[in-house]
C-alpha cells in the first residue's frame, strides 16, 4: 500500500486533532501552525507540527500512533515539514531518547537559553533541568 505525504489544510486539522488526542492532547491552531503528515490508504499514520512563536519556529507533535510506529512514517512526515520549513531556522525540544533522530534532519543540540524565549516558556515547569525532564533543545539552521 502507498502511503502519501503532505501538509494538511486547515480543514484537516481537527483530522490531526483526533489523532493527536493520544499526544497529549495536541491540537492544531491555523493561524499558527503548519502540520504534516503522512497517510496510509487515507487515515493518517505520522504527523509532525511547526508552530510560529514570536521569535522563532517550533517543531513539536511529532507523533505516530502505537500500530503504526516502526514503519518510517515518522521519518517521511519529518522529512517533509524540513524541506517545507528550510527557510526558517527551526528549534525543538526533543525526548531525550529520540535526539539522534532529530539529528538526521539536521538538528543539533543547544543550551536552553539559546532558545527563542516564547519557545523556552513552555518548559519553565522544568526549571532548567532538562535531563530530569528528558528532553533536549535542539537547532536546525535555514537551508536544505
Amino acid at each position: 500500500m502507498r502511503t502519501e505525504v503532505r501538509e494538511l489544510t486547515s480543514a484537516e486539522f481537527s483530522a490531526a486533532d483526533e489523532v493527536w488526542r493520544e499526544y497529549h492532547g495536541t491540537a492544531g491552531d491555523p493561524g499558527r501552525d503548519r502540520i504534516f503528515a503522512t497517510f496510509l490508504a487515507g487515515q493518517i499514520v505520522s504527523l509532525a507540527r511547526c508552530r510560529r512563536h514570536p521569535g522563532g519556529l517550533e517543531v513539536d507533535g511529532v507523533f505516530t500512533p502505537e500500530g503504526c510506529r516502526n514503519k518510517g512514517y515518522a521519518r517521511t512526515t519529518m522529512a517533509a515539514l524540513v524541506t517545507a520549513c528550510h527557510n526558517d531556522d527551526l528549534h525543538m525540544y526533543a525526548v531525550e531518547s529520540l535526539a539522534g533522530f532529530y539529528s538526521e534532519f539536521g538538528f543539533i543540540s543547544i543550551p536552553e537559553r539559546n532558545l527563542p524565549p516564547r519557545i523556552r516558556e513552555r518548559y519553565t515547569w522544568a526549571a532548567g533541568n532538562m535531563e530530569g525532564a528528558e528532553v533536549r533543545p535542539m537547532f536546525r539552521r535555514a537551508g536544505l
